[in-house]
């Protein structure tokens, strides 16, 4: 059974930390490029960062540049998200997203909630 289950999501002050984990199960994890994608409340989801399978290219949204860094370990079935800086802005739902690049064959997790309070 393929799992996607994401952690780390809570309620932090403007310009706190978070580290949000996402760990895959049945699925070679090591084969799928993997996503952080957020959703705020009447938003549509969007893409906030990605990784290459190997963790050699990451991608981020303009507006977590240089805040957010995506990583993954592929040893441990587990991708990060490390969120610095946090504005109320970043406040939503946080989706761990994984695709096999051939196939497209891809799994959602759950989501976690983050809350930046003002």
């Amino acid at each position: 059974q393929v799992q996607l289950v994401e952690s780390g999501g809570g309620s932090v002050q403007i310009g706190g930390s978070l580290r949000l984990s996402c760990v895959g199960s049945g699925f070679t994890f090591s084969n799928y490029a993997m996503s952080w994608y957020r959703q705020a409340p009447g938003k549509e989801r969007q893409l906030v960062a990605r990784i290459s399978t190997a963790g050699g290219t990451t991608n981020y949204v303009d507006s977590v540049k240089g805040r957010f860094t995506i990583s993954r370990d592929n040893d441990k079935n587990i991708m990060y998200l490390r969120m610095n800086s946090l504005k109320p802005e970043d406040t939503a739902v946080y989706y761990c997203y994984a695709i096999e690049p051939r196939s497209r064959l891809d799994y959602w997790g759950q989501g976690t909630q983050v809350t930046v309070q003002v």
